[in-house]
This record gives structure tokens, sequence and C-alpha cells, in this order.
């Protein structure tokens, strides 16, 4: 296996040396023939001995700027590279990985899934234990589809502001969301969320309320998982390419002191940002932005925030997911 430092393109910034289809072994040069992007960019970045942080660094060093997020998103197959636009990150990823000439490129041409349409991330994807098979039996109980990645898959997620409020004793109080969505193909007419309360939480006692451009429907709990699913109805249904924004709120104070909140993504939103508003006499010690893969893996961003002299500390993520987003909370 070829190392890191053994890399002679790495080491000069200028001369690239590839692999004939030949040198590779087996498995990557089936895969980079007849396999999907993701698979061949996994087995490449293995076969090169490279980490995500290193693969990131010699990109930059050939002018292309890419988060460490998205490469772990493109190796899973959780995200595609967009063309034209990652044209010029695939071919620099060739030339790091020193795999032939378009080796990577005539993976994503046809393959390529319009943006927006591409399969969503499930459940199972982004939790960790039983949680992922709780929420499908949750929303298969309101009518979903039988697998939890094509839920909502009618509607294109564009922006999300989650508000959350802590009261004095650090527990949350409320989840206020508005989010803005567009209809994908005619008929779409409900939203369905999920909700996973805090440790302690008594999940018969939370309240879902709407606001603008939404009605509750069905809801169903699992008491055991502290999680709920609810059915959002709009009053019409939407048009293929009709933005509807709606708003909602989770009203739960059962719960102790929080460890922060997260928002899980199963596609990709252009625009996500969360606030959270702490009792001024209950401050946290730190706010830390975060994006996890799943719910069980490190953060592959954290970045400390500041919380403002009104108690407000906010987290901005610009084309986030798949994944999990959100601000972890330390009170001590």
């Amino acid at each position: 296996m070829a190392q890191d430092g053994n890399l002679p393109l790495i080491i000069d910034g200028a001369r690239t040396t590839r692999a004939s289809v030949a040198e590779l072994p087996k498995e990557l040069t089936e895969a980079l023939r007849t396999g999907e992007f993701h698979h061949a960019l996994r087995l490449a970045i293995a076969y090169r001995g490279l980490s995500l942080a290193r693969l990131r660094a010699h990109l930059a060093l050939r002018g292309v700027q890419i988060g460490q997020s998205t490469l772990s998103y493109w190796q899973r197959g959780l995200r595609q590279p967009e063309v034209p636009k990652a044209l010029p990150a695939v071919r620099a990823l060739e030339s790091v990985l020193q795999l032939p000439a378009d080796a990577l490129v005539v993976l994503i041409g046809p393959r390529l899934v319009r943006r927006g349409h591409q399969p969503a991330a499930s459940f199972h994807d982004l939790r960790s234990g039983d949680m992922g098979s709780i929420v499908e039996d949750l929303l298969a109980e309101l009518g979903a589809y039988p697998s939890s990645n094509h839920y909502n898959a009618d509607l294109e997620l564009l922006s999300v502001h989650d508000t959350i409020t802590f009261d004095a004793e650090h527990r949350q109080v409320s989840l206020r969301t508005r989010l803005v969505t567009r209809a994908r193909r005619h008929g779409p007419d409900r939203y369905l969320t999920v909700y996973n309360g805090d440790p302690g939480c008594r999940i018969d006692d939370v309240e879902l309320i709407t606001d603008e451009g939404c009605r509750v429907g069905r809801m169903r709990r699992n008491p055991d998982a502290d999680t709920m699913a609810t059915e959002l109805l709009f009053d019409r249904k939407l048009a293929e390419g009709d933005i509807h924004v709606f708003c909602f709120e989770v009203r739960d104070d059962s719960g102790s002191a929080s460890p922060g909140y997260y928002r899980m993504l199963r596609d990709r939103c252009a625009s996500y940002l969360v606030q959270l508003r702490f009792d001024r006499n209950a401050l946290p010690a730190r706010c830390t932005r975060q994006v996890r893969a799943r719910d069980d893996a490190l953060p592959v961003v954290a970045e400390e925030l500041a919380c403002d002299m009104g108690g407000v500390s906010s987290a901005f993520f610009s084309d986030a997911g798949p994944g999990l987003a959100g601000v972890a909370v330390e009170w001590n």
C-alpha cells in the first residue's frame, strides 16, 4: 500500500505520478470499471492510506477547497458530486489518489442524479441502535412508505430555522421550527416530522402546536424511546415547483438538563439556522457548532460559538446534510 508520505505528487506540489489500471488492486480496478463512484472513491482512499483530513489538505494544495464532511458523504454514497460544478474537485481527487485520468469522472456523469432528487438517507443510516426501526414503525403507523428514506420525498427542503428555548434549570422547554419547502412534483399535501426528547422526557406530555401553513393530523408516540411522529397537513395539494412555508412548535419541559440540540438531515438542505435561547441567569459554559455523519460518530466539524448578551447562541449551516447538524451544550 502506498502511504501518505510516499506520494511524489504531494512532495513537489507539481508533478503528478499516476498509476495505470493494471497497477491497481483488482477490487479497485473492478470498481473503477463497473462500480459506483462512492465505492471506487472509498477503495482508492483506503489503498493510498490517506485519512480524510490529509486528503483534504492535499486537495487544498491543488487549489481545491472542499469540506471533510463532503468527502465523507461522497465516499459513503450519501451525496454525489455535481456536474459540472464538482469536476475540478473530482479531477484533483484522481491526481492525489494517483488514478488514471477520468477514472472517477466517468462514474459521476450518466449516473448523476439531479440536485434535490437523489434518494435521502434513512434513519438506519443516521441513527444508532434500535432508533431507526423505532422511527420506521411510528412512520408506518402514519401510512408512510415502507422505508424511512422515502417519506417527505416529494418535498425539497430549502431552508430550516430552529429556535430552542431553555429554562433556568437548563431544560429544553420549546422547539420552534420554520421550514421552507418546494414541491418536486404535483401532489404533496403533508409533512411528517419526528421529535426525540432529551433524557428523562415524558413523551406523552409533549405538545405540538402549529402556526402558519399547516395543522396537526395524526400523531404516534413511543414512550420507551421518548419519540413522537406527527403528521402536519397542508390546506391544499401543492403543484410541482410550489414553495410552501410552514411553522410549528414542540413544547416539552419534561427532560433533564439538555446536552444541546441536533437536527437530523436525511437529505441536503441549502440553509439551516439553529438558535439556542438561554435564561440569562443560567448561561452555558460552552456551546459548540457540530456536524456529525451519524449520531454515534465523532464530529467532523466542531467550532466554539459565542453566546451574546441576550443569551442567544446561533449556528448557521450552508448546504448541510445528510447527517446531523446542531449545537452541543456544556453547562459546567
